[in-house]
C-alpha cells in the first residue's frame, strides 16, 4: 500500500510507519452557532492539537464538533436540536430565532485524495416544524445521507466518561466496537441501521400482539440476515485488532478482544448461511416470550465486547482506574494502525482530559506514540503543563471563554 512500510505483515514485532499521504488532518476548522461558541475558526498544520483551558471553556465542544464529522450522534451522542448555541442565560434560544437553533460545522481536509471540504449541522428549515433533519455537504455540494461522510473523514475517540467502559452495561462497549469497525467498513452502519430497524417492528408488532406469521418471517429474515453480517463483522475487527495488538509491543498493556454473544458463537461453530438459519429458528421459536417479556432475547443487540489484560490475566473490569484507561489507548491505537495498513488514511483521534488520568510515564508514552504514529490527535486538558513535552512538534490553543486562541 502506498505511503505504508512495515517490518513484517503483522507478525513478530512488526512497527506500523505510515508515509506522509497517509496522514488524514485538519487544516480549518469553522463552527456556527455551536454550543457555546457564536464564530469561532481555527487554522491548524497536521501535527497534534492541544486544546488548554479552564473547565468549561469549551475545549470538549471543538472535539465534539468534529467528532459530528463522521456519521452518528457525535461523541456525547447527542440530539440535533440540543447543540445550537445558548443565550447568556443558559436557555436554548427561542425556537422562532431560526438562525440561532440552527448550527453549522465546516471543516477543509488534508487527505491521502487530495483536499477535501466538509460541512454538516441542523438544518434551519427543518427547525421550526421540529423534524430537526441534519445537512450534510461534500466540497459544497448536499449529499442525502450522513453516511458519505465515512468516506473521507474517520474518527477515534475517548472522552472521561468513557473511563467506566468496562464497568457498565455492554451497550456501550457495543457502540465502542462499531466505532472501531465503521473507520474500516463504513457499509457496518447500514447493517446496524437496518438490523435495528427490523429489531424495532418486529417488537411493535408482538407488544400489539400482531401474529401475521408473514410480516413478523420477513422481519426476521432481515434481522437474521443483517444480524449475522454485523456479528461477523464485530468478529472480524476483534480479530484483526488482536493481531496488531500483538505485534506491536508497546508502552501500553497487551490485550485480549472477543466479541462475545449467541450469534457470535454460532459464527465460529458453523458457516454463515447456517448461523443465520439458527438465528431465524432462534426468533421465530421466541415470538410468544418476546411479546411477552416486551423484547427480543437474542441477537447482535445483546453482544458484548469483552477485553483482557494479556500480562496479568485479568478481565478489563477487575483491572484498576489507569490500567483500564491504558487498555483503552492501546485499542485505539492499534485501530489507527489498522485503518493505515487497510485505507491508507490515519483517523484523527479525539482525546478529552486523557493526560491528567495518565501517569508521568504512560503520558510520555502516549506523546511518542503519536508523534512516531503519525497520526493529528487533539487533545484537551485543563493543566497546559501536563502538555509541556509536547512543546516544539504540537500546535497550543488556550481556550476561555468560548474563545479559542493560537499561543506562540
Amino acid at each position: 500500500m502506498q505511503g505504508l512500510a512495515t517490518d513484517q505483515d503483522f507478525t513478530g514485532d512488526a512497527r506500523l510507519t505510515p508515509g506522509a499521504d497517509a496522514r488524514l488532518s485538519v487544516e480549518r476548522l469553522t463552527l456556527t452557532d455551536y454550543r457555546c461558541y457564536r464564530f469561532q475558526r481555527l487554522e491548524t498544520g497536521p501535527e497534534t492539537v492541544v486544546l488548554a483551558g479552564p473547565n468549561g471553556a469549551g475545549k470538549t465542544n471543538v472535539l465534539e464538533a468534529l467528532s459530528f464529522l463522521v456519521p452518528g450522534r457525535g461523541l456525547r451522542r447527542a440530539r440535533l436540536g440540543d447543540v445550537g448555541r445558548r443565550d447568556e442565560a443558559d436557555r436554548p434560544v427561542a425556537a422562532e430565532d431560526v438562525s440561532g437553533r440552527a448550527w453549522a460545522v465546516a471543516a477543509t481536509l488534508r487527505t491521502p485524495g487530495g483536499p477535501v471540504d466538509l460541512g454538516t449541522g441542523l438544518e434551519a428549515a427543518t427547525v421550526t416544524n421540529g423534524r430537526e433533519r441534519r445537512a450534510v455537504h461534500v466540497d459544497g455540494e448536499a449529499v442525502k445521507t450522513q453516511a458519505v461522510l465515512a468516506d473521507h473523514f474517520s474518527a477515534q475517540w475517548l472522552t472521561p466518561q468513557m473511563d467506566r467502559l468496562f464497568l457498565e452495561g455492554p451497550s456501550a462497549r457495543r457502540r465502542f466496537l462499531d466505532r472501531l469497525v465503521f473507520g474500516t467498513d463504513p457499509a457496518h452502519a447500514g447493517r446496524v441501521a437496518a438490523y435495528d430497524h427490523a429489531l424495532r417492528e418486529r417488537s411493535r408488532l408482538l407488544r400489539d400482539g400482531n401474529s401475521d406469521g408473514d410480516w413478523l418471517g420477513a422481519l426476521e429474515g432481515t434481522m437474521a440476515e443483517k444480524g449475522v453480517a454485523v456479528a461477523a463483522a464485530r468478529l472480524e475487527m476483534t480479530d484483526r485488532l488482536q493481531a496488531v495488538l500483538e505485534a506491536n509491543k508497546g508502552p501500553f498493556p497487551g490485550a485480549v478482544l472477543a466479541a462475545d454473544g449467541a450469534v457470535e458463537t454460532w459464527l465460529r461453530d458453523y458457516p454463515a448461511l447456517e448461523a443465520e438459519d439458527r438465528f431465524r429458528e432462534a426468533l421465530k421459536t421466541a415470538r410468544r416470550r418476546d411479546g411477552e417479556n416486551g423484547g427480543t432475547a437474542d441477537g447482535p443487540h445483546r453482544s458484548d465486547l469483552k477485553v483482557r489484560h494479556l500480562a496479568k490475566g485479568q478481565p478489563a473490569e477487575q483491572c484498576s482506574t489507569g490500567e483500564q484507561k491504558a487498555l483503552l489507548i492501546a485499542i485505539v491505537l492499534a485501530n489507527a494502525r489498522l485503518q493505515a495498513r487497510e485505507r491508507g488514511v490515519l483517523p484523527l483521534l479525539l482525546l478529552d482530559e486523557v493526560a491528567a488520568h495518565l501517569d508521568e510515564k504512560r503520558r510520555l508514552a502516549l506523546f511518542d506514540e503519536i508523534e512516531g504514529l503519525g497520526v493529528q490527535a487533539w487533545l484537551t486538558g485543563t493543566d497546559g503543563a501536563l502538555f509541556a513535552p509536547l512543546k516544539g512538534r504540537a500546535q497550543f490553543f488556550a481556550v476561555e471563554d468560548a474563545v479559542v486562541t493560537p499561543e506562540d
